[in-house]
């Protein structure tokens, strides 16, 4: 198949996941093109079944907002029509699902019916799409498209209770490769980070306020008073420079280390020995699947689709929202039995490989076929 995957480029669950599929239906034969606005930060390697389309803006002195949506409509109209693409997978409803939409119509009228496929991933629903200003178009435009899927359960039922959605959501879960994202030796790296021994916790995000980046640094502050640790703080965003002078009001700075944005994640949760996701709310936790496959247990929040893979009491422990005394409690009764920890960790890596990617992708195929053999009756 020819298809055309419209994105995020960013380090987001939603840019990370269409990104990794879309090098994996590569592998597979498939000839995959990625429309964005800029080269997503996953694919950082050559493939000969992978083709890049930059959408440009073009900027007017009467336009004080640069309208993407316009533009990424028109570069999708000409990709379809000069690489001969058979249907678009948008991820992330808003406003990838509008501007295929409206390349759909442009297609119609010149003869082309071109199917299209939104995925559903989290803040596209659960806040961005909830806004009353972006509420009409954003249910219109996902019950116009051939097919829908989400990425959790948790997600679906968030969808259905919210929006008038007329069509079938199919969920098709977030998942991992394994083969990437999976431990190996950096003692060298641990070492370096953790000189005297101590236990290393991580925490993955973009840094938003629905992350709750705090409850990080508020919960490792409690452990290493226990307990000799380090924090890796590992991505960027908006609360970034706020968690930078929490550090130094605690005084934890000398044992936190702020890594910014990192491409090589799999090598950091490979020295990891608990990871932390705190947030408010997430659709599914793909942060948390990676550092499951790298045997790192999890403490989270019960937030959201994080109870769909994070098991509590085999593979981490889970917590009410901002329930910083019990996220301690739990951290503290891994770190200190080394035997409970081991133990985590494998079931961690188990429960993970539920979600490898070459158990999803023939989903994703199968989902793809279905909806051309509909369009193709049309």
């Amino acid at each position: 198949m020819n298809i055309g995957i419209v994105c995020y480029p960013t380090f987001g669950g939603s840019g990370v996941l269409a990104t990794e599929l879309g090098k994996a239906l590569a592998d597979k034969g498939h000839i995959i093109h990625f429309i964005t606005y800029q080269q997503p930060v996953r694919l950082d390697a050559f493939h000969p079944n992978i083709f890049y389309h930059e959408v440009t803006v073009p900027t007017y002195p009467l336009f004080d907002f640069p309208p993407y949506e316009s533009a990424l409509s028109s570069t999708l109209v000409d990709v379809i029509l000069n690489q001969n693409l058979d249907l678009l997978h948008v991820h992330y409803a808003i406003p990838h699902a509008s501007s295929a939409y409206l390349a759909n119509q442009i297609l119609k009228k010149q003869g082309k019916n071109i199917p299209y496929i939104t995925t559903l991933h989290g803040t596209d629903i659960t806040l961005v799409g909830k806004d009353k200003m972006y509420e009409s178009v954003v249910t219109f435009s996902i019950n116009e498209s051939d097919a829908i899927t989400a990425v959790s359960e948790n997600l679906r039922a968030e969808t259905l209770h919210s929006f008038k959605i007329e069509k079938e959501i199919h969920v098709i879960t977030n998942f991992v490769d394994i083969k990437r994202f999976s431990q190996s030796n950096k003692d060298h790296f641990r070492k370096m980070l953790a000189p005297n021994g101590e236990k290393i916790l991580a925490h993955v995000s973009n840094f938003r306020k629905v992350k709750r980046v705090e409850d990080v640094i508020y919960t490792f502050d409690k452990v290493r008073k226990k307990i000799p640790c380090k924090l890796l703080m590992i991505g960027d965003g908006p609360e970034r420079q706020t968690m930078e002078q929490l550090c130094r009001e605690l005084g934890t700075c000398e044992d936190i280390r702020f890594l910014g944005k990192q491409e090589k994640l799999e090598e950091i949760l490979s020295i990891t020995d608990l990871f932390m996701l705190p947030s408010a709310y997430e659709s599914f936790g793909l942060a948390a699947l990676e550092a499951m496959a790298c045997r790192v247990p999890v403490i989270s929040s019960n937030a959201g689709g994080i109870p769909e893979i994070n098991i509590h009491g085999v593979t981490g422990y889970l917590t009410e929202v901002g329930d910083i005394d019990a996220m301690a409690a739990y951290s503290l009764e891994l770190l200190l039995d080394d035997v409970k920890l081991e133990e985590f960790k494998a079931n961690a890596l188990k429960q993970a490989e539920k979600f490898h990617i070459n158990q999803i992708i023939p989903l994703y195929e199968a989902l793809y076929e279905k909806v051309l053999v509909q369009a193709e009756v049309v």
